[in-house]
Order: structure tokens, then sequence, then C-alpha cells
């Protein structure tokens, strides 16, 4: 009973907790249509062509160069290798899922005025995979830093009176552990000292006069260890997926326009695991363990706008803007800490939910620019040029100072990013042989912490008349470096080489 009482506790006592950081604001506003093999295969360079699902996606004017109504339905195998180098460890790790990341239907309508401008009309409906957020990977290295720098760093730079650390009478140490949080002036950061200090990693200087409630300073327990040997295990899961609605026209089949209102929503998990010992026989402190699960639901709007032009038959241009997306997120963290000497009572803080107020971040808007040739019937070649400026990134409300001071965190680390993509498609009767190639630059000035992503696609697709098989293999790398805890005082750093992998099938029926 003591558990589900102090866990309905902690689930209203915790308004004005933030963690967020440059790296959310990243992983939320980054887009990629994971798409229809046909799509894939080309690398996603379809804004100028139009006629597939995932194409309209990119260009809502996509719809309207269908010549009738079609559906379609993918399933893909997303595998991601992770090559993980800490200190003087290094580790690999896998993670494969199959999924579906593609569906959807357009209905074509002909104008049957034959005298009218405007040939066609189309709508659709199309759910869209923008990002896969399954990953895990493993690091393990020894580290002449300790994890009590991350303690230690705080009460450096914010006074945490070693007051706010004891327990009142009467109070478990899990109820002191939310009413910190909800405490103005204190919050997260002052959280984090509390477990340091119930877990024995770090104490107070005047630690023998139990009356000093406003002691401010603090040392280590690891101490005087100068080598430790520390395992980091990383797994997230879920998925940012979009639902549009599209609605588009042809104008004397030369001009196509149109427009998609989207609604998207975010389901991620991610689950951390710190582990750290040492041989010092000086050293109180010399295992310990730290764990952090945090849970985000989230959902947003966008709209697009586009158009294509056909300059000639075979000539194509596209153009299409995406307007930012403005999500509203919710969060929930639930931590745990122990070590060797740590108080018995701190596995109860494991059963507490922090519970963030909900707040909005609003992703940059992007252009695209297309051009596509047309070679009749044997085959065609794509080109699509997208920019999108990460550093109009905001978490809102901006009123909020923490909000401010990672928004001016943003302006700092993040800059305008280009995305190249070109592909073609071979055709032989009902056969057709595609492949593709795309760039994407780094969202960061610093490309150590995200460095550009490169990737090549391979693809085959068969007619059958009313219905269609495809096919498509791509394959993308992008290295990184994964700061472990978000604080200047523990910056150690995992550096990761990812190859991620996708096979994708689809099913498309022409109605």
């Amino acid at each position: 009973m003591r558990k589900l009482i102090i866990l309905f506790i902690g689930v209203l006592s915790m308004p004005i907790l933030y963690a967020q950081d440059v790296t959310d604001a990243v992983r939320y506003t980054q887009d990629e249509i994971q798409g229809t093999a046909r799509f894939r295969g080309l690398s996603g360079a379809f804004g100028a062509l139009g006629g597939d699902m995932s194409a309209v996606s990119i260009n809502p004017a996509g719809s309207s160069i269908f010549t009738g109504s079609h559906v379609s339905l993918s399933l893909s195998n997303n595998n991601i290798k992770n090559d993980v180098q800490y200190f003087n460890g290094f580790n690999t790790s896998k993670e494969s899922i199959i999924d579906l990341n593609q569906t959807g239907a357009a209905f074509v309508f002909k104008n049957p005025n034959s005298n009218s401008d405007w040939s066609k009309f189309a709508f659709s409906a199309a759910y869209d995979k923008v990002q896969n957020y399954n990953n895990d990977w493993f690091a393990s290295g020894i580290n002449s830093t300790s994890i009590d720098r991350y303690f230690l760093d705080i009460t450096e730079n914010q006074a945490v009176p070693f007051g706010v650390l004891k327990l009142q009478p009467g109070e478990y140490i899990e109820e002191a552990y939310a009413d910190i949080g909800s405490t103005p002036g204190y919050g997260y950061s002052a959280q984090q000292v509390f477990l340091g200090y119930w877990a024995g990693i770090i104490d107070p200087v005047n630690l023998d006069n139990d009356t000093n409630n406003d002691e401010t300073n603090y040392f280590s327990n690891t101490a005087p260890a100068e080598s430790f040997y520390q395992e980091y295990y990383y797994a997230s899961s879920g998925y940012n997926g979009k639902f549009s609605l599209n609605f588009s026209t042809a104008f004397k089949d030369r001009i196509y326009l149109g427009v998609n209102f989207n609604t998207h929503f975010i389901n991620y998990d991610k689950f951390t695991s710190f582990y750290e010992t040492n041989n010092d026989p000086d050293s109180l402190a010399k295992n310990i363990i730290f764990e952090n699960w945090l849970s985000t639901f989230g959902s947003g709007f966008s709209f697009q706008l586009g158009a294509i032009a056909k300059v000639t038959n075979d000539l194509r241009l596209g153009l299409s803007y995406n307007s930012p997306t403005w999500y509203r997120i919710e969060e929930e963290l639930i931590q745990n800490i122990d070590s060797n000497i740590a108080d018995p009572e701190i596995g109860y803080i494991s059963n507490i939910i922090n519970i963030y107020p909900a707040y909005n971040i609003q992703s940059p808007g992007k252009f695209t620019g297309s051009l596509a040739y047309i070679f009749g019937e044997y085959g065609l070649i794509s080109f699509d040029y997208s920019l999108k400026d990460y550093g109009n990134t905001k978490f809102k409300p901006t009123s909020d100072s923490y909000f401010a001071n990672q928004n001016n965190a943003i302006n700092n680390q993040l800059t305008t990013a280009s995305t190249y993509k070109v592909g073609g498609e071979i055709r032989i009767q009902q056969l057709s042989i595609r492949g593709g190639y795309r760039f994407e630059e780094s969202p960061y000035k610093n490309e150590k912490t995200l460095s550009d992503l490169t990737g090549y696609s391979l693809g085959l697709g068969y007619s059958f008349g009313k219905f269609r098989l495809d096919m498509a293999f791509d394959q993308a790398k992008q290295s990184s470096e994964y700061r472990l805890y978000s604080n200047s005082g523990f910056p150690s750093i995992a550096s990761i080489d990812s190859k991620l992998t996708n096979v994708t099938f689809t099913v498309g029926f022409n109605l």
C-alpha cells in the first residue's frame, strides 16, 4: 500500500520539472518518410514525379499524377548495426524489427465537363512512418572520471543546501524525492543531488555536523580512486508517425496543385543503465548503478503546399513547402540508483513516476525543389533538394526561462541542413529496375555530434496490370558522439558508427 500511495503523490507533485535539451529537439524534428518500396528504391527522389502514395507526403500535388484511384501497403524489415567506442572498449550491437511503415489510398475523380481547364481532382488519405526509434547499443571501457562528477557538477552550479536532502520527521525517502521535484528553485537538478547523496556517492563536507542544514559543499565517496570501469546500455523504441489528408487538382494536365493536412503522433521510450566499479581499497562507493526510464507521448499538426509543372511532356518541375510542425509533448521519467553503500530504502525511488508539465516544440519548416525527366516508357531520372533550418526549432512557451536557455543552445548548436536525393528507374516491359543515392547534411554545426548521412538504394518492381509488387533495399551510414549525461561535470562520450539497412515490400492496386 505504501508504494501505491507514494506513486500517487509522485504523480501529483511534479509541476516544475524540466530535463529537455537540444537532443530532444533534434529527435522530434528530424523527418525521414520511410515510404513505399518504389519511393525507397529511388532514395525518396519523388518531389516532381508524384503517382506514388509516399510521393504525396513529399509534394501534395503528386496525387493528381495518378491516372486512377490507387491503394498501397508497405512492410519493412528495419535493421541497425552500431559499432561503439568508449575509451578503450569496443562493442557491436544489432537491432531488427518488421514494421508496417506505410499505407494509403488515393481517389481520382475526372471532371465530366470536358470544356473545363481543371481536368481532375484527387483526394487521398495516408499513413507514413516518419521516424523509427527502435535502437539499442552497449558501451564499456575504463574512464578516469567517475559518475560522481554528474552529481557534484550540479552542486557547484546550483546551491543545494544539505537540509533539502534530509528526511523530515515521518517522511519516506520517495516522498522527499517527490517534494524536492515540486519545490520552487530546485526541481529536477536537485532531485539528482538527492539521488547521489542517498546512494552514497556524494556527502556534504560537514556531514559530522548534523545540524548544518545550510551546507552546500559536497565531496565524493568514490575518491581516491582514479580508474573506473564503466558500462552504459541504451535501448529505445517507438516511432514518429504522420496521418495525412490530401487534396489536389490538375490544370490542363500541365499544372498540378495540392495541399496536405497532417496530424503527427510520437510514441518514444528510452531506457539507459549506467554501471561503474573501481578497485581502490580506500574508495567507499565501489559499485554504482544508475538507471533512467523515459516515456514520451506527443501529438502535432502541420500542413504542406505543393506544385508540379509539366514543362514538356517529359520534363517536370516540383516545389513544395512543409510548414513547421507544432507538437505538444508529455513525458514521464522513472529513476533508479544504487551502490554498495546506498541507503536500503533508495529502491523505493524507482516506484515514483515524474510527470513533467506538457510543453510544446515547433519544428522548422522545409522547402523542397525537384526536377524529373521521363524517358517515355523506358524509364526516368529524378532529383530532389531540400533545405531546413534546424536553428529555428523552438521549445515553448518561450517565456519560460529554462526553455529560453534551451532555445539559445539550439541557435548556438544547430544549423541549416540540405538534403540531396537522386534516383532513376529503367522499365523493361512490366519489370522496373531502380536505384538511388541520398546525402543529408548534419543539423549540428559541430558535425562530430552527428555526422552527415550518406545512403544508397536498389529496387525492383513488377506490374501485373491492376496489381503491382515492389521491393527495395536501402542502406545508410552515419556516425555520432553520444554524451552519456548532459551536464559538463561528466562529459564522457560514446562514439557510434551506425549502419541502417532496410528491406521494403509494397503491394499496390489500381482501383
